[in-house]
């Protein structure tokens, strides 16, 4: 019974591993037939005249280029303030307003300079009569003392010429004062001291101005340069009136310019030397635009191919490569970003003078039929 009951159980163990067994080598090809193995001659492929065309590697010599970025900003800039205090009545002008020298930009408020001067003028017409009175004085006192010696003490005589003397500093005091107040009222009309552009209002009608508190800021579109941090090394090669080339984001266009100043120190912390390039009058360029300074560092060689030969699976680029007996042989290459129109640089994979394969492109005959390539590769 004990016998029986241990077969029960150890026999389905033993079935089960002579089955999985089984399939183990049912599943490795145990039980099929094999093929022997054998070296089987592949026919390379060949280049074909009627379907593509052939170009070689060539080398190319070009200049590096470094950037050094940088922002427009204008040479002569300038903010307006007022001279006097007074309220703002007027302001002829906006931001992006077009101004030439002698605009009138704002107008001050005048009534109360106006009365000043009235008053002014009243003071100096007193002051003048005045004058006129005590030097009159002087004058018979000194015609009496010649007729009768001794009429007129000499104390009496310096009192009169004193007299005078203060009139006068009276009157001149005076003509002062009226001056002053019409050069305030001429502040009172403030004008626009050069041909330029507004940039930036900071002042309302209404609000009082100040002495020294801007309210106006004007730059000349004509004298913008681009103001660029550029590298030691390369700072050294740039003189004073060289030409260089300044490429503007925002317009999308390389712009010719020529270097108008180098500051003579450089930034110990970047080791840069702020370099001033000015720039002719362009349309649309404003100041605080984002510029690249392009700087020639050397040259630099690279092998140049026709981007007609590159071949993409998924992300990686091949070409095919025709030997001088008419076989072709896939090659990888990687490209970098330099070329010329239609070819682009191989940082590896081609050697200078390989020859690579390029479809050629189907013709038509006018009507949008194909038309058969004619012609023999070159």
């Amino acid at each position: 019974m004990k016998w029986f009951r241990f077969v029960l159980r150890v026999v389905p163990f033993v079935i089960g591993v002579v089955v999985l067994v089984l399939v183990v080598f049912w599943l490795s090809g145990f039980f099929t037939e094999r093929v022997a193995p054998a070296q089987i001659d592949a026919e390379p492929p060949r280049f074909d005249s009627a379907k593509e065309t052939m170009e070689a590697v060539e080398v190319v010599v070009k200049p590096v280029i470094e950037e050094a970025v940088g922002t427009v900003k204008s040479r002569e800039r300038t903010t307006i303030s007022a001279r006097v205090m007074s309220t703002i009545t007027k302001i002829h002008v906006r931001a992006g307003d077009e101004v030439k020298a002698g605009d009138v930009l704002v107008e001050l408020d005048k009534p109360a300079l106006e009365r000043q001067r009235s008053q002014s003028m009243a003071a100096l017409q007193a002051a003048e009569a005045a004058f006129k009175q005590a030097e009159d004085d002087l004058n018979r006192a000194e015609r009496l003392r010649q007729q009768q010696p001794g009429a007129i003490s000499e104390q009496q005589f310096n009192e009169f010429r004193t007299r005078r003397d203060q009139a006068q500093a009276n009157y001149e005091k005076a003509k002062q004062a009226l001056a002053e107040i019409e050069v305030n009222i001429s502040y009172c009309t403030i004008k626009s001291p050069r041909n330029g552009r507004i940039v930036d209002r900071l002042a309302e009608e209404g609000d009082t101005a100040s002495p020294g508190v801007p309210l106006l800021t004007l730059y000349d579109p004509s004298s913008l340069r681009l103001e660029v941090p550029v590298i030691e090394n390369l700072a050294a090669q740039l003189d004073i009136g060289s030409k260089v080339k300044v490429f503007i984001d925002a317009l999308q266009r390389e712009i010719e310019g020529v270097v108008d100043e180098k500051v003579p120190q450089a930034d110990a912390a970047t080791r840069t030397v702020l370099v001033k390039v000015s720039l002719p009058a362009t349309p649309g360029l404003v100041e605080g635009m984002f510029g690249r300074l392009n700087i020639e560092a050397g040259q630099r060689e690279h092998l140049c191919l026709n981007v007609a030969a590159i071949k993409r699976i998924g992300q990686l680029e091949f070409v095919e490569v025709v030997h001088k007996d008419g076989t072709k042989e896939q090659r990888l290459v990687q490209i970098g970003r330099f070329g010329r129109p239609g070819h682009v640089e191989v940082l590896s994979g081609l050697k200078a003078g390989e020859r690579v394969a390029i479809p050629r492109k189907p013709q038509t005959d006018g009507t949008g039929e194909a038309t058969p390539p004619q012609g023999t590769a070159g």
